[in-house]
Parts: C-alpha cells; sequence; structure tokens
C-alpha cells in the first residue's frame, strides 16, 4: 500500500520523509525512489563496528529508553504532520512525541478480533492503547468493519475515518502480463501472503488434504514467506502432500502466477483490508475467503466473491463447493472488477490530501 501511495503522491505540494525504524521490508527499495527515506537501523551487514552499534541502537529503541527520547534521538524532527502508519509500536512512540504537529494514525487490522499490540505486550492492556490513540488527531482506518471495531473498543468516533487502500490496477495488471491459464485439467488454487497464524494456512493445508483424500483434483500454491514455514513444511512433508501442493516463498511479481491460476483462497484468521484480495479482483480471478471483516467488506457480504465460515471446516466446504462447480463463481467476476475501480489511486490519494489539509 505505502509504495502505492508514495507513487503517485503530490510532491510539489508535500515533501515527504518515510521512516522505518528498521530499514528492512519488500517494498523498500520501491518507497525509496519516491520519498526521503532515513531509518535509524540499517539492516545491511557491514563491518562489526557497525553490526554492534545497530544492535546497540536497536536495545535503545526498542528496550531501554523512553520513547520521549527514542522520538527526539531518532526520529527526523520540524514536520508539519507526522503518521504512524501501521498499529503497535509506531503508534505509541508517537503517540509519546511532542505535540507541536498533527499526528495521524494508520489502522490496517481489526484490532478486535486480532489485538496483536496487545499481544505482542507492546500496550499492557487496551487501556494503554485507547490512550495513545487519545493523542492523535485523526485515525485512518482502512475499511469501514475495521473502523466500526475501532468504535467498539475506543468509541473515539470524532476522530476515526475511513480511507481504503489504493489498488492501482493498471499495474496489476501490466506485471500480470498476458501469462495464459495452464493447460493441465487440474484446478489452480492460489494463495499469497506471510506464513503467520493470522493467515490460517494450518486450516488450509488441513482442508486440501481433506478433499485430496476425498478425490478431487486440484494444485494449490502458497506464494510468501514467514514464521511458520517450517511447521507448514513438516505437515506436507508428514501427510506426503507433495504432488498437490508448493510453497515457493516469496517472490517479486506474484501476479503472472495469479493471473494463471483459477480461484484465490484467503483463509484468514483476521483481515483489516485484504490488499491481495483486491488485486485478484483487480485480475479477474474468483474469490474465496474466510468471512472476517475487510474481506466481508471488499467481496461485498458475497456479491464479489464467496464468503465462508472461518475455521476449517468453512474453507474445506466452500473449496469443495467450487470444485463441484467452478462456474459457480463466474458472476461474480463482473462485479468484483467494479467494485476495484472505487480504490484507484487518484481517488484515495485526493482523499489522503484532503486529509493532510484539513
Amino acid at each position: 500500500m505505502l509504495s502505492v501511495i508514495t507513487k503517485y503522491f503530490n510532491y510539489e505540494k508535500y515533501d515527504v520523509t518515510v521512516c522505518p525504524i528498521v530499514d528492512t521490508g519488500v517494498y523498500c527499495e520501491e518507497v525509496k525512489k519516491y520519498v526521503n527515506h532515513y531509518s535509524p537501523i540499517i539492516s545491511y551487514h557491514g563491518n562489526l563496528i557497525s553490526q554492534l552499534w545497530n544492535r546497540v541502537k536497536y536495545k535503545l529503541i526498542y528496550s531501554i529508553l523512553p520513547l520521549k527520547w527514542v522520538y527526539r534521538l531518532f526520529i527526523p524532527q520540524g514536520n508539519d504532520v507526522e503518521i504512524a502508519f501501521c498499529e503497535g509500536f509506531l503508534t505509541k512512540l508517537l503517540s509519546n512525541a511532542d505535540l507541536k504537529s498533527k499526528k495521524i494514525a494508520w489502522i490496517h487490522t481489526d484490532l478486535k478480533d486480532n489485538p496483536w499490540p496487545i499481544e505482542l505486550g507492546i500496550f499492557n492492556d487496551s487501556a494503554e492503547e485507547g490512550d495513545a490513540y487519545k493523542k492523535f488527531d485523526k485515525i485512518v482506518c482502512v475499511s469501514d468493519t475495521v473502523r466500526q471495531s475501532f468504535y467498539e473498543l475506543y468509541t473515539l468516533h470524532h476522530k476515526a475515518i475511513t480511507i481504503y487502500n489504493p489498488i492501482d490496477v493498471d499495474d496489476i495488471q501490466q506485471k500480470a502480463g498476458r501469462k495464459s491459464k495452464r493447460n493441465d485439467q487440474a484446478i489452480h488454487l492460489i494463495s499469497v501472503g506471510r506464513l503467520v497464524p493470522q493467515k490460517g494456512y494450518d486450516r488450509l493445508l488441513k482442508a486440501v488434504k481433506r478433499l485430496h483424500d476425498k478425490g478431487y483434483s486440484f494444485q494449490l500454491t502458497i506464494l510468501g514467506d514467514g514464521i511458520e514455514r517450517d511447521m507448514l513444511e513438516e505437515y506436507i512433508n508428514g501427510n506426503d502432500m507433495h504432488s498437490y501442493v508448493s510453497l515457493p516463498g516469496f517472490v517479486d511479481n506474484p501476479y503472472q502466477e495469479m493471473a494463471a491460476s483459477d480461484i484465490f483462497v484467503c483463509s484468514s484468521r483476521a483481515e483489516g483490508f485484504s490488499l491481495v484480495i483486491a488485486e485478484a479482483m483487480a485480475l479477474g480471478i474468483p474469490v474465496i475467503s474466510t468471512y472476517c471483516s475487510g474481506p466481508n467488506e471488499l467481496l461485498q457480504k458475497g456479491k464479489c466473491g464467496m464468503l465462508v465460515d472461518n475455521s476449517e471446516n468453512g474453507i474445506y466446504h466452500g473449496l469443495e463447493n467450487v470444485l463441484l462447480n467452478k462456474e459457480q463463481m463466474a458472476d461474480c467476476i463482473e462485479a468484483a472488477r467494479e467494485k476495484i475501480f472505487g480504490f484507484s489511486p487518484t481517488i484515495i490519494i485526493n482523499q489522503i490530501e484532503a486529509l493532510l489539509d484539513d
């Protein structure tokens, strides 16, 4: 999302600096093309002294120094607007900053269903997290359902607004190219995301094993990497699933593989605005997703894709229905294409600029 925003921003009007604490991320180099970029901790492997100094800074920032001092020592100063573009540590950091600039927080997930900043101990409890958000001028939620959950948690109705993630349809389709569907008889399923518990790939593997054992023919590809890779590979190895499941890892351009697939599957336990579902919609790929806040809204309660119960059984039965009759998803494709053009970068950037200028 940030790479699309930075690509289309109006730099004649705004001077933008992106400041990740650690200089990592799959789209980091893309963002650097368009904006000023500063990071307190450089991730590349320099000499031993540089590596040791990075470790010291990491400890100082995340464990030792009061956040007011982290802000003063490590964050560029003199900004008119400061944005915590992710929940958790960045939100807590800017909530402790000097209140001279306009402060905006961005929320990408349903904090009611997925309270990960509290689970990781960034905030001790919801009261502390709520107090942090009270210090922001505006809170941007990436979907109406994320905003509704935020209302229910913290009742900051006057501060929270919805701005969807921008979807660069032309760029996605260009990167997908003209790769045709595979010429074998199997139905090709694809999922793209981090291999983390939130994404529910453990449930997806169990569901597809049940389908394969029942005699259904298909191929599943999961693109992405993360902390659950070893666990997922162990399950695939232990159940002899290599003939119909593959985990190629992270790829720079997933769109060619997506465009050559028949069905996109989202097995997430919780989602805010699922960017990859929106990208599948832009490519005209039918989507099956578990029922959770962001996908519900994106798929318009089933008009633009299939929503299934948020469980292993829900994933299993949804996939079985499609494997029995793939054509039942045809009506969703056109509705999805119409929906996705409401997320064009021009529309979303105009909304962001209106927020900054308010």
